[in-house]
């Protein structure tokens, strides 16, 4: 089974729905929360280049916001 490494943070409802969506499918997330964890928040910024909860990461693709289709599509259900 693919990581997903999952960039979230508080009050962000894309987020709540895409882990359970992931969670419901049997994924495992590596979670980053992005206001408690200062590493996390420049890592999403500065290796990813992205401002916005949730972003995902699985393998070297990178998903910013919560794209239904796309996360079906990489993987691969």
């Amino acid at each position: 089974m693919k990581k997903i490494t999952m960039y979230t943070q508080p009050d962000c409802p894309p987020c709540e729905y895409a882990k359970t969506f992931l969670k419901e499918k049997g994924f495992e997330l590596d979670l980053r929360d992005i206001q408690k964890d200062a590493r996390a928040r420049k890592e999403l910024v500065q290796k990813y280049q992205c401002y916005s909860t949730p972003t995902f990461i699985i393998g070297e693709t990178v998903i910013a916001g919560f794209d239904h289709d796309k996360l079906q599509e990489v993987l691969g259900f």
